[in-house]
């Protein structure tokens, strides 16, 4: 017990800003039973006002004109994250919010162009324009919770990141520009190619 505190520090060090070939492996057999299973539904889309706070706005600029449309989602991407979200709420008590899916070449660009505190990936390099990220945060009265400044939702990101590398995806929380509401189902080839 006194050497667990320790152990994941060391593991949340093991940080790289981008691996993009290396491709996400799940072994655990319910995972692959979940993944199996029902197919999932996203929730109802939370309204845009949700996003327009001034908390928000700080971290993550111009978030309120980002995709949250989950049909623009690779199919098999969208069940993890789903599965991701359920188990948060179920396991943890932490309900999830999608803040941004699907971005844009365009989008990618002016992100990219507002420096590497922001993004440090140019426009078809991020596995967002193909539909398989995601960024999220937590839902808690009412409000988006994205700060990981509170003891509550830095816990929530850790675990987070967990149940998302159990299902196979890769977690922004371990890259050295830590994005730790971001997840990605990495797949080979993909990046790089044009928008589609």
């Amino acid at each position: 017990m006194l050497t667990a505190p320790s152990l994941m520090i060391l593991s949340l060090n093991d940080s790289k800003v981008f691996e993009f070939d290396s491709i996400g492996q799940f072994t655990a057999p319910q995972v692959s039973a979940l993944l199996e299973g029902e197919r999932l539904t996203p929730p109802p889309p939370l309204p845009p006002e949700v996003f327009a706070t001034q908390e928000i706005e700080s971290i993550r600029p111009d978030v309120v004109h980002a995709s949250r449309n989950w049909q623009l989602l690779d199919p098999e991407f969208t069940q993890r994250l789903l599965i991701v979200f359920r188990l948060m709420e179920e396991r943890h008590g932490y309900r999830m919010a999608l803040v941004e899916g699907y971005r844009s070449p365009e989008r990618q660009a002016q992100l990219f162009d507002q420096g590497g505190h922001v993004t440090k990936a140019k426009a078809n390099m991020s596995y967002h324009q193909y539909g398989l990220a995601a960024d999220s945060a937590f839902f808690k009265d009412g409000k988006i919770v994205i700060s990981e400044r509170a003891p509550w939702a830095m816990r929530g990101y850790e675990l987070y990141g967990q149940v998302a590398e159990e299902l196979g995806l890769t977690w922004g929380g371990r890259w050295q520009l830590r994005d730790f509401g971001h997840v990605e189902l990495r797949r080979k080839n993909v990046l790089g190619q044009a928008a589609r």
